[in-house]
């Protein structure tokens, strides 16, 4: 599991190995750590610099990591604190062989897949189809991956970048919407149909079979 812990979560030293405790069990949790936010003032001193590769370039951040254990996880976990100016944020990992740089970077990826569910979900109209049968909703989302996954194909390969429609202050990367509209216009050119000669005898469904060739 990797994810991002809340301020207020309280955490807990690991046991002491050999630690003698008498009658009962064997300690689970070792002293009492403070909260998150507890531990980010005291441990800011501690932070060195990190570089890690997020949203597209390699950037510097400054962090400070060490292990935990977690009450509700019930489990060890390493936490890294990421400090900015004024503010911090804390991810943890439960597997331990994570290195900081990498929770960082797993995290990050994060919203790429959020962003992917936005494009199939509003861009492609996903949640919009009106069919009753199982079948039908199934082969309706199939079609969606696969316009999402062609899109991004030609994405990859059209040279220059497309410009943004909306233009953001800092962001000079293009969107799902900027490449959409860039296919849209290349399908109703006139010209477009000639790059598939035409067939002596239709398919039965000619929609899908010219979806497939561009596919293959």
């Amino acid at each position: 599991m990797l994810s991002r812990l809340r301020s207020n979560a309280v955490l807990y030293a690991r046991p002491a190995p050999g630690q003698a405790t008498g009658r009962g069990r064997p300690r689970r949790y070792g002293a009492k750590l403070g909260s998150v936010s507890e531990l980010a003032r005291r441990l800011r001193d501690q932070a060195t610099p990190l570089k890690v590769f997020l949203y597209g370039r390699h950037r510097e951040v400054l962090a400070v990591e060490t292990v935990v254990m977690h009450r509700r996880l019930k489990c060890p976990v390493r936490v890294v604190w990421v400090f900015r100016q004024t503010r911090f944020v804390a991810f943890f990992s439960t597997d331990l062989r994570l290195s900081p740089e990498q929770i960082i970077e797993y995290y990050g990826a994060r919203w790429k897949i959020e962003s992917g569910f936005k494009e199939i979900k509003q861009e492609l109209g996903s949640t919009s189809c009106q069919a009753r049968t199982a079948d039908a909703v199934t082969n309706h989302l199939q079609f969606c991956l696969m316009a999402a996954t062609l899109t991004w194909i030609y994405a990859d390969r059209i040279v220059p970048d497309p410009q943004r429609r909306h233009v953001v202050k800092g962001r000079a990367s293009f969107a799902f919407s900027d490449v959409r509209r860039l296919i849209a216009d290349a399908a109703l050119d006139p010209d477009f149909m000639r790059l598939w000669p035409g067939e002596r005898k239709a398919p039965k469904n000619g929609f899908a079979a010219l979806l497939l060739r561009l596919v293959a």
